[in-house]
């Protein structure tokens, strides 16, 4: 397994239409992000969110994709995202979608990890690709 760490810098845009019906607010979003270090990419997704009215839960999904280069490889490929927070704490799991990678990226596995520390995001994506 190779690990690329760096820093990403994320821009949600609100999409129209957020739903609250029955007290359970949906909404959607757009995300951009710029990734600087091992990769070099930028992303683009779309994002769902849910919030129940009491007891601070909030739970996110979304696919994105990425294109660029990592650790010199040029490419691409999907991200699924999958967020839950409640009183209890929260979880995430992001993960590259199996058999979406492109270009010299072609058969990359793997998985996100994020950190937020001081207002910046950092990543830690652990991957394998096939021998060439």
């Amino acid at each position: 397994m190779s690990h690329a760490i760096g820093v990403f810098a994320p821009r949600l845009t609100p999409a129209e239409g957020d739903q609250t019906d029955s007290g359970l607010a949906l909404g959607r979003m757009g995300l951009t992000k710029v990734f600087n270090g091992d990769l070099e990419a930028t992303g683009e997704g779309q994002m769902l969110t849910g919030t129940a009215p009491v007891g601070g839960i909030h739970v996110y999904v979304a696919l994105e994709r990425v294109v660029g280069v990592l650790h010199g490889r040029r490419g691409a490929f999907l991200l699924a995202h999958r967020g839950v927070m409640d009183p209890n704490g929260q979880t995430l799991s992001i993960e590259i979608v199996p058999g979406s990678g492109t270009g010299e990226l072609t058969g990359i596995s793997g998985v996100l990890g994020l950190r937020i520390a001081d207002g910046v995001h950092h990543y830690d994506l652990a991957y394998s690709l096939p021998a060439d």
